[in-house]
């Protein structure tokens, strides 16, 4: 314990780590006594701080640091002062922000202050209004200030131009701020309505599917996909998606080795996704490596991931089995990689997928040589 605070509980706990409880894990009950924490506020316990940097001292021969006297958080009147004056001289504005940006890295507390006295909105009104380098900036300080939901959802209502002032910085910014972007868009569309995602434009579906394209960084692949998950189930979104490009960049992903299990994931549920319409399913056909990519996450990553490449194969052979189609899925191997798929302990809803695959297609696939002999067993009547 470096810094202890009292909580309106009555407890004492050190300041990073409950910070860290309330605020960025998002629980609202003290760890103790379970009841809930009405006020956020922290009170520094200065009698067992001075005790604990006492024993320090009386315990440095053994090599004990003293701590430090914590510098206190910066006051709700100083922050509101600063955006005033930034919102009052045009000038400031990116000093305000470089300021902004301190502050928040100092503490939860900080951020917290920030957010009550409206550093928010005049961060969302940088976006909006602000030149390139005080956009990225905002972006910046906005993203790691961790809105609570309330604060997310206020942006989305009164601020109908920030999404597209978002779509743009990830236009036009650099690696850093398009990454800011999408993961910030993210966080919103987590708490966004049905029709925000159902009227979004084809450019912000371009604009996103590039991201994941550039590679970029892990984090910013991992918001990508979190943020197509979000939005593809809903209207005209995964044509809109298909026609950005999303399902030759899913295959050139997960033809990659070095994604992670959940990065693996999360792709193939984006792939599901646009492959549960026609224009998607053309899209992974016309890849070269389309099927047999799918066919070989079968059990290769995950449950979840072998659950929906099986859901992948038979959206394609329910609707798109042309003759040309099924005989490439026994020349690739993906009608034993179903039949081995019902010898394994591999999920009842993949093998009842896989099951119904096979039988949907026993007359052309049944008989041929292409099924190794210790699999053809398998083959259901």
């Amino acid at each position: 314990m470096k810094d202890p605070v009292t909580i309106s509980t009555g407890i004492t706990y050190d300041r990073e780590s409950i910070e860290k409880w309330l605020f960025s894990s998002k629980n609202n009950t003290c760890p103790v006594t379970k009841q809930v924490v009405s006020n956020p506020d922290l009170t520094p316990n200065h009698t067992l701080r001075r005790l604990l940097q006492a024993w320090c001292t009386l315990n440095a021969s053994h090599g004990v640091e003293r701590i430090p006297t914590p510098k206190p958080p910066v006051s709700k009147a100083q922050i509101s002062k600063m955006l005033n004056d930034a919102a009052r001289s045009p000038q400031s504005v990116t000093k305000c922000l470089r300021k902004l940006r301190s502050i928040a890295s100092e503490s939860e507390a900080n951020k917290r202050s920030m957010e009550s006295v409206g550093a928010v909105e005049f961060l969302a009104s940088v976006l909006l209004k602000g030149d390139t380098e005080q956009q990225a900036e905002a972006l910046n300080v906005l993203y790691n200030l961790q809105v609570s939901e309330s604060a997310l959802q206020s942006l989305l209502g009164k601020e109908s131009e920030l999404i597209e002032s978002l779509v743009k910085l990830i236009q036009r910014g650099t690696y850093e701020s398009r990454a800011y972007a999408v993961m910030m868009l993210r966080s919103m569309f987590e708490v966004a309505d049905t029709m925000k995602m159902i009227n979004l434009r084809p450019e912000f579906f371009c604009e996103v599917v590039q991201v994941l394209k550039d590679q970029i960084s892990t984090q910013a692949a991992k918001a990508t996909l979190q943020l197509l998950i979000k939005v593809c189930p809903w209207g005209r979104n995964r044509i809109k998606a298909v026609e950005a490009g999303a399902v030759n960049v899913l295959i050139e992903l997960l033809l990659d080795a070095s994604p992670d299990r959940r990065t693996h994931e999360m792709a193939m549920m984006v792939l599901d996704m646009a492959c549960s319409s026609a224009e998607g399913r053309a899209e992974l056909l016309k890849h070269g490596a389309g099927l047999a990519v799918v066919s070989k996450k079968i059990m290769r990553i995950s449950k979840v991931a072998s659950e929906r490449a099986v859901r992948i194969l038979f959206s394609i052979c329910k609707f798109s089995a042309t003759s040309t189609v099924l005989q490439e899925m026994l020349q690739l191997g993906v009608v034993a990689k179903l039949c081995l798929v019902l010898q394994v302990d591999s999920g009842s809803k993949t093998k009842e997928k896989a099951l119904e695959i096979l039988k949907m297609h026993a007359r052309t696939w049944k008989s041929s040589t292409c099924i190794p002999n210790n699999l053809i067993s398998s083959y259901p009547s």
